[in-house]
């Protein structure tokens, strides 16, 4: 006879009421049925659980090993049992996001913070990386979601457009531009900029080129295949100065201060938007793209 888990529940029942005839009416059971159960599953089994006696029963010392791990093994079910529910409804399980954005402010913050604090069993993998290549891992299904600026050819992929991000500008606290709330682009005009090659600076230095260019006159650019972080430091050691999300403005560094990137109409902004493919059908990437829907509801009208 195969051990079934109702079995083990006729065994912690009995051990609980110690009495067949109280475990049977708690389990809605003839006494007969709990009671042969458990003598066939003894006979299987080779083994004496349970000690008769006119009070009731008693397990013997075999009995409570057996009850310590059969109560062992019907909470592991148990516990398997509420988490495939929840990793059905999109309350558990994995979720991978792309980015190239800070996450020490911002929107992007803000939004894992309330998603982690609504579904703490679901595990968050971040990755970080260039848009080009969080777009092909998405298209590959390395990646649920990227959050990235900029429209993707990509076929199966499904697009909210979500907040705009405003543009900041990192000085040397020593520049005479930081004693202003609002930088305009014309301030800029003869400063030396410290872009990154790595994203989204060159997505950055598209829009200085628009902002500043003019014929026969181009803003002073110097790339460097370092971090925004590495960046940032060099603004502060007086290199020059930097652009930057306004995401990445709640990290500190000695020597920089951030200030807006204003123009005549407000501040300059670039969007962002989500992407994920159509045929994801990850319960926990459906939960955060609702989550999305509801924090940014404005982006999705269309």
């Amino acid at each position: 006879m195969p051990i079934e888990l109702r079995h083990l529940h006729y065994m912690i029942a009995a051990d609980k009421h110690h009495s067949f005839r109280r475990a049977a009416a708690a389990l809605r059971l003839k006494q007969s049925t709990l009671s042969r159960r458990i003598h066939q599953l003894e006979d299987e089994l080779g083994v004496l659980l349970f000690e008769r006696h006119s009070g009731g029963v008693r397990p013997t010392t075999a009995g409570h090993n057996f009850l310590r791990i059969a109560e062992h093994i019907i909470q592991e079910v148990n516990s398997m049992v509420l988490l495939a529910k929840s990793e059905s409804r999109g309350e558990a399980g994995c979720l991978s996001i792309g980015f190239y954005t800070s996450l020490s402010a911002g929107h992007l913050r803000a939004s894992l913070l309330d998603y982690v604090a609504r579904y703490p069993d679901v595990t968050i993998r971040a990755v970080d990386g260039t848009r080009a290549y969080l777009l092909a891992e998405l298209d590959g299904g390395a990646l649920d979601i990227a959050i990235v600026s900029g429209e993707s050819e990509l076929r199966r992929a499904q697009v909210l457009p979500l907040w705009a991000e405003r543009i900041t500008v990192a000085l040397p606290q020593t520049h005479p531009l930081a004693a202003h709330e609002i930088v305009y682009w014309t301030d800029l005009k003869d400063e030396r900029f410290l872009l990154s090659c790595r994203d989204p600076g060159p997505e950055i230095q598209e829009l200085l080129m628009a902002k500043l260019a003019a014929p026969g006159d181009h803003p002073l650019v110097v790339r460097h295949d370092v971090s925004r972080e590495n960046i940032l430091s060099m603004v502060g050691a007086g290199r020059g100065v930097s652009l930057l999300f306004e995401a990445s403005t709640g990290a500190t560094y000695p020597g920089v201060v951030y200030r807006e990137a204003g123009e005549g109409n407000g501040p300059s902004r670039i969007g962002q938007s989500a992407y994920w493919r159509g045929d994801n059908e990850n319960p926990t990437l459906m939960r955060f793209v609702a989550l999305l829907k509801e924090r940014y509801p404005s982006a999705d009208l269309g």
